[in-house]
């Protein structure tokens, strides 16, 4: 949770991620990045806003408009999130297969299927 502790005023966060600090307010009015405030209504930045700046700098930088940046940046908390739900569906899956396992293991191995058969008999 230490990457998310907002500690840096936007004069810091923009030298930190080699911005200009107006850059940094264009991009929270764009809706890119959410400094948290302070009671008084200062930004401050936390070091995920900052990696988070940074990689805004990359995209920006290979020529993409703020708002491709946007959608780019929507789609890969998105692609992270389903992810993760995904590791955890896995993770369930592995245990669901474990229980079985482990249920298949303390079956009774003595017990032998009968194995029926009809015989039709002929009355005389």
């Amino acid at each position: 949770m230490a990457r998310r502790k907002a500690v840096y005023v936007i004069s810091v966060a923009a030298e930190l991620s080699g911005m200009h600090p107006q850059t940094l307010r264009i991009y929270e009015r764009k809706g890119l990045v959410q400094p948290a405030r302070t009671s008084g209504g200062s930004r401050r930045y936390s070091d995920a806003d900052i990696a988070l700046l940074q990689r805004i700098s990359e995209l920006t930088s290979e020529g993409m408009n703020l708002v491709g940046v946007k959608r780019v940046l929507d789609l890969e908390y998105r692609v992270a999130a389903l992810e993760a739900e995904l590791a955890r569906h896995e993770s369930k899956s592995r245990t669901v297969d474990e229980a079985v396992r482990q249920a298949e293991r303390s079956t009774r191995r003595d017990l032998v299927p009968l194995r029926q058969t009809v015989t039709v008999y002929k009355e005389r």
